[in-house]
């Protein structure tokens, strides 16, 4: 037999090997703190500062602006995630194929911050929104890349746990800035925009990203790359069903929360909402990060990743139907750790899943982009879907049955996942 030399095949580059060697406790920290200061930045503004902007603007229909402009906010992200994926996949820079993405993202998040900031009707504030989301959601696919490019797969679980833990964090922490720390509406949204360039700098600095040489660099025209945007469900039924379910997974949070503050208001009745907010969230950070560092470590352990994702799913649409039946205070503080529980245990492990079924190593960051259009999707579909709810199906009870049974078809979905244990 001839050996690979003599064939003349060219060695595989190490930004499309397979990683093989762990993880340091000090990469996985920076990509946390990259992470943290993005979802800071996309959940400060979705939970407090959009929803007081819109109020500010149009006090009789602050709901239709709100979801109007998430709306737009979310097809912005809908672009820029397969998009900038895609254009990392090609990327030959020294500085690597991800980082310039990640400080290109950041600074355009940013500024979409700083339109909000000084944004005095909704055109402004939904321009500066998309410019945020399309920012962000670019970071976000080359920050999600990493996971495969850098992490073994007997590592994926634990890290995954991490980078769920960060979205947590971000929304706390954020919800804590913009109400206790910033409290002027300007000043909240310059405190996200430091936060996002902070934390993507710290990565970018302090990592390695492997360049790739140009001789691997994908030879199809750009446009006909394009059209790879799409990957074939029929060729690739685990990525497919994967997909699946984190899309619905993601419209169930987004239809259980996404009006919190408005639920905390108008039907919990309580009487500081936005303290109640940060009061939730700490609960339900709590129980994410147990349920993420537990469910990573055990799966990571025994390889085995469905049956974590199956009971996330059932916590997760437990948490809701306790909503159906109580819209009260003490109910919202115990769905609150079971929704948290839930999703912790379903970031560490549905994320380690997603990186196992890629369809191939060369368009990770394409593919990633892909996956994380079930993040944002969400964001695009969930605010008509729930504005339809709350008009025809009792108001919140009604919504949050929907929550429930999205969380539930998530988990059928993935029961279909054949690659994965």
């Amino acid at each position: 037999m001839l050996r690979p030399e003599v064939l003349d095949v060219p060695e595989l580059p190490a930004a499309l090997a397979e990683p093989v060697v762990p993880v340091r406790a000090g990469w996985t920290g920076l990509l946390f703190a990259a992470n943290l200061g993005l979802w800071l930045a996309i959940y400060a503004p979705i939970q407090v500062l959009l929803p007081r902007q819109a109020a500010l603007l149009d006090a009789a229909d602050k709901e239709a602006v709100f979801g109007i402009v998430t709306g737009f906010g979310a097809l912005a992200a809908l672009v820029a995630n397969p998009v900038i994926g895609l254009l990392s996949d090609r990327t030959c820079s020294r500085f690597g194929r991800r980082h310039p993405w990640t400080v290109a993202g950041a600074l355009a998040g940013a500024s979409g911050l700083a339109v909000l900031a000084r944004a005095e009707n909704v055109v402004v504030m939904g321009v500066g929104w998309c410019l945020v989301q399309a920012g962000l959601g670019g970071m976000l696919a080359a920050l999600t890349a990493a996971l495969p490019d850098r992490v073994p797969v007997r590592q994926r679980a634990r890290v995954g746990g991490f980078v769920g833990i960060s979205q947590m964090l971000g929304t706390v922490l954020g919800a804590v800035v913009v109400t206790l720390l910033v409290t002027s509406l300007p000043g909240g949204y310059l405190a996200c925009a430091v936060a996002v360039l902070l934390g993507a700098a710290l990565f970018v600095v302090r990592t390695p990203d492997e360049p790739l040489p140009v001789a691997f660099r994908p030879s199809a025209p750009l446009r006909r790359l394009a059209a790879g945007l799409w990957v074939s469900p029929r060729r690739h039924p685990d990525f497919a069903w994967a997909w699946g379910c984190h899309f619905l997974v993601g419209l169930g949070n987004a239809l259980g929360t996404l009006y919190l503050l408005f639920f905390l208001t108008d039907a919990v009745r309580h009487p500081d909402p936005e303290t109640a907010l940060l009061v939730l969230m700490a609960l339900y950070g709590v129980a994410l990060t147990a349920g993420a560092l537990g469910a990573g470590r055990l799966s990571d352990s025994s390889g085995v990743r469905r049956p974590y994702v199956l009971v996330s799913c059932g916590l997760m649409a437990a948490a809701a139907l306790l909503l159906v039946g109580w819209q009260t205070w003490p109910a919202a503080l115990a769905a609150a750790p079971l929704l948290g529980l839930g999703f912790g245990m379903y970031w560490a492990v549905a994320l380690a899943i997603l990186t196992q079924v890629l369809p191939a190593a060369s368009s990770r960051g394409k593919d990633l982009g892909l996956v994380n259009i079930a993040n944002t999707l969400p964001q695009v579909v969930a605010p008509l879907v729930a504005a339809v709810l709350l008009a025809s199906l009792g108001g919140y009870p009604g919504l949050f049955a929907a929550s429930a049974v999205a969380t539930l078809s998530a988990g059928l979905l993935m029961s279909r996942v054949r690659g994965v244990r």
